[in-house]
């Protein structure tokens, strides 16, 4: 049976979500919270969870002006893309008070509230190009592919070397 993109779309994001927490899972609940000694911005699980948030957050923010018809500025104000790196590190630092408990349930919030939205278009309005004019050249389908299915791939490989790492980590502790 030949699905929408729309479908596959949530299929994906679906999938890609659960996978995320499956992985997560596999670390003891008392060694979810530790971070990890890399070089990368995301040095734990809340960490790459937070900035999932707070990108949904954004999509969200842009959706909603766009819907209103006014012209949302992206991807944050005083951002350009250019120095997305810089929004990204900014995001990293705001969240370092909130515990992993907190970061999941936001998250599994702000997943529902995408996948809502994602609902509520047609498959033509999401894949047709300049449909809405706030994604100018772009169509509905490059955000929320880009803030749901894909952005839960990248954070599936952060979250495999995080899980990983913690693994590693324990099992020296016990060979020693």
């Amino acid at each position: 049976m030949i699905t929408s993109e729309k479908e596959t779309l949530l299929m994906n994001s679906e999938n890609n979500f659960q996978s995320l927490f499956e992985i997560i899972e596999t670390v003891p609940s008392r060694k979810r919270d530790i971070s990890i000694e890399t070089h990368e911005r995301d040095k734990n699980f809340r960490d790459v969870l937070m900035h999932l948030y707070e990108w949904h957050s954004m999509l969200e923010r842009w959706y909603r002006e766009g819907m209103d018809g006014d012209n949302p500025f992206m991807p944050a104000p005083g951002y350009k893309w250019r120095n997305i790196k810089l929004l990204n590190l900014q995001i990293q630092e705001n969240y370092q008070d909130v515990t992993l408990n907190q970061a999941i349930r936001k998250l599994k919030l702000s997943h529902e509230r995408v996948m809502d939205l994602i609902k509520l278009h047609s498959n033509e309005e999401i894949m047709t190009k300049k449909y809405y004019k706030w994604t100018k050249t772009s169509n509905l389908y490059s955000y929320f592919t880009a803030n749901t299915s894909n952005h839960y791939s990248w954070a599936i490989k952060k979250c495999e070397v995080i899980a990983n790492t913690l693994k590693e980590e324990e099992r020296d502790k016990l060979v020693k």
